[in-house]
């Protein structure tokens, strides 16, 4: 049998280089699209990996670079920006994306969204997320609809940045600390596409994948304060402080740590009311403090390099 092609749009960011690393493990023979293909050579010695230069909101170009793939996994999405920022990323290209996949005869789509996805969500990010899985639904593909909660693993935004400011701050003030996650590990989200790409009877589903606890904001924070050694104290803000403080951050120079946007989620619980599909998986997610010590624990190796950074 011929390894499958598969076309990952959004394929070099945490969860996409995870997700090439799995997929490659399985034989497929990977395209990642990529605006600079020459920045990604971690991507690039991966056996059967070819990292390529596309405008994916070009629909002619798109078309082209599909032609002959068995299945296409598109994880766009981002986390700051203005109203249009995330419909163009959320909702645009899923359109075009869904058009160049029937112009190129190509079926199959797993389309990775989020957990909390809704239309009258309180955020922009919500919302958007929730037009790009409609558009996704009307397509016409044989289609699967991923959405995960808060993603974790080596290299995350999310525990890593917790980390950093416990070592640097002595306090955390924190927005949304009574929000609840059930956060699910990276490598899990892996093994949930490529069982979508293997299994048919995913075909035409919406699958919500948490990890098997959920905690709040503030308990994870705290967790990762105890499994790093600088163990804080956290200090909920209220709505209007927690506004205050995004509206801050998104003055500052460089990465947005969080934005008025990202307060705006935080008013609602991200975990599913439905169990893990581990019938139509074939697996059980694993827990959070099965993973993490692994990777930001006092005896982990990154650990121990920021230790001989320090000395």
């Amino acid at each position: 049998m011929d390894a499958p092609r598969i076309a990952l749009i959004g394929g070099t960011g945490f969860i996409g280089s995870t997700v090439a690393e799995y997929l490659t493990r399985q034989g497929a023979l990977l395209t990642v699209v990529s605006r600079r293909p020459d920045s990604h050579p971690a991507l690039s010695v991966l056996p059967g990996v070819s990292v390529v230069a596309a405008d994916v909101y070009d629909e002619g170009s798109l078309t082209r670079l599909l032609a002959g793939h068995d299945a296409v996994v598109n994880l766009v999405g981002i986390l700051h920006g203005r109203r249009r920022d995330f419909e163009r990323a959320h909702v645009t290209l899923p359109e075009t994306l869904t058009r160049a996949m029937r112009a190129a005869g190509v079926r199959r789509l797993v389309h990775v969204s989020a957990l909390g996805s809704d239309a009258h969500a309180p955020s922009d990010y919500q919302q958007t997320k929730a037009l790009g899985e409609r558009v996704v639904e009307q397509s016409g593909l044989s289609w699967t609809i991923l959405r995960p909660s808060v993603v974790f693993g080596r290299g995350d935004s999310f525990l890593n940045l917790f980390a950093s400011l416990c070592r640097h701050l002595p306090l955390l003030p924190l927005s949304g600390a009574a929000t609840r996650f059930a956060p699910v590990w990276v490598e899990d989200v892996a093994r949930a596409i490529a069982a979508c790409l293997e299994r048919p009877a995913t075909v035409g589903e919406v699958l919500e994948l948490a990890g098997p606890n959920s905690y709040t904001l503030a308990e994870l924070v705290r967790y990762v304060g105890e499994v790093t050694g600088h163990p804080r104290t956290v200090i909920p803000l209220p709505a209007a402080l927690a506004m205050l403080q995004a509206s801050v951050m998104e003055c500052l120079p460089g990465p947005t740590l969080i934005s008025r946007d990202n307060v705006r989620s935080l008013q609602v619980d991200n975990v599913s009311l439905a169990p893990f599909p581990a019938d139509l998986l074939g697996f059980t997610p694993s827990a959070l403090e099965a993973v993490v010590p692994g990777y930001l624990g006092k005896d982990s190796h990154a650990a121990r390099l920021n230790r001989y950074r320090a000395s």
